[in-house]
């Protein structure tokens, strides 16, 4: 594929700090994908490279990320205010900013980042406290990220210094559990709660990767469609198991699955769904 678009230092750098990829093949993932960055992960994978393929969809650079509960339990937000650089970040007023925020989330329930903006805080909203704030601080500076869950009880984590929220949903008050499964998730960053829940869209990437990857293997030559479907789908239950929550090993206990764990806290206990929200 020739590409029209201008591959930058900036882009390669990029796609380098995202995988781990050669200088070199980053380029010529880029420019091969004409500069699509997920589809140059995806080029980079089927070439066969062990990439370090960040999910980047919930990453921040720099910023504070606060996980809290309602005082109930049944409701859950993350708020990750952002801004350019950890001396801010590491900041104790700045945390304190951030803290006060996601308090204004909690007590006013709200459903999105656009509404919190709109959110009173001692008679000026949010919005404008962001700004004078930026204005005092001199970066850019914003609500990065906002995510929110219900459920009968919602356990919250924060990991590394604000760096990264974790919130769990569970279908019955379980507190110790909850914990455990939140820095399950922090540690292990799985893509949904089972292989039920993964996003076709994902399961049909890995599918094609792992298709891809095998008609570039010499050893796979001579091997009928038919097989090559097998082995694809061999493959994709290792994903599952790796890379979805309740199948994956349980990091206080390998030798148990955290499905497995669970079952020895509750039988009935289940977990609805999580979210994650890192700075990258």
């Amino acid at each position: 594929m020739s590409t029209t678009v201008q591959i930058t230092a900036a882009d390669i750098n990029k796609l380098r700090q995202t995988t781990g990829a050669g200088m070199m093949d980053c380029r010529k993932a880029l420019t091969e994908t004409n500069g699509d960055f997920e589809a140059a992960i995806d080029w980079l994978r089927k070439q066969g490279q062990k990439v370090a393929a960040k999910r980047s969809d919930r990453e921040a650079k720099e910023g504070v990320i606060i996980a809290k509960t309602s005082a109930d339990n049944k409701t859950g937000f993350i708020v990750c205010i952002s801004c350019e650089t950890d001396f801010v970040s590491k900041n104790a007023d700045f945390v304190a900013f951030a803290q006060s925020i996601a308090d204004a989330a909690v007590a006013n329930n709200v459903k999105s980042a656009e509404e919190l903006s709109e959110v009173n805080v001692n008679g000026s909203k949010v919005a404008d406290l962001i700004n004078d704030k930026l204005a005092a601080i001199g970066e850019k500076i914003g609500i990065a990220k906002f995510e929110r869950i219900e459920a009968p009880y919602v356990a919250s984590y924060i990991h590394g210094a604000n760096r990264m929220g974790v919130l769990v949903g569970l279908s019955k008050e379980a507190a110790e559990a909850g914990k455990d499964v939140a820095m399950q998730i922090a540690a292990m960053n799985p893509v949904a709660v089972d292989a039920a829940s993964v996003p076709a869209a994902t399961i049909e990437r890995e599918r094609n990767i792992v298709i891809e990857t095998m008609k570039a293997d010499p050893k796979m030559a001579g091997k009928t469609d038919e097989m090559l479907g097998k082995i694809a789908e061999g493959k994709l239950n290792a994903f599952f198991k790796e890379q979805t929550l309740l199948a994956q090993a349980f990091v206080k206990d390998a030798g148990i699955s955290v499905e497995t764990y669970l079952k020895s806290v509750d039988p009935s206990l289940k977990v609805t769904e999580f979210k994650r929200v890192a700075l990258g």
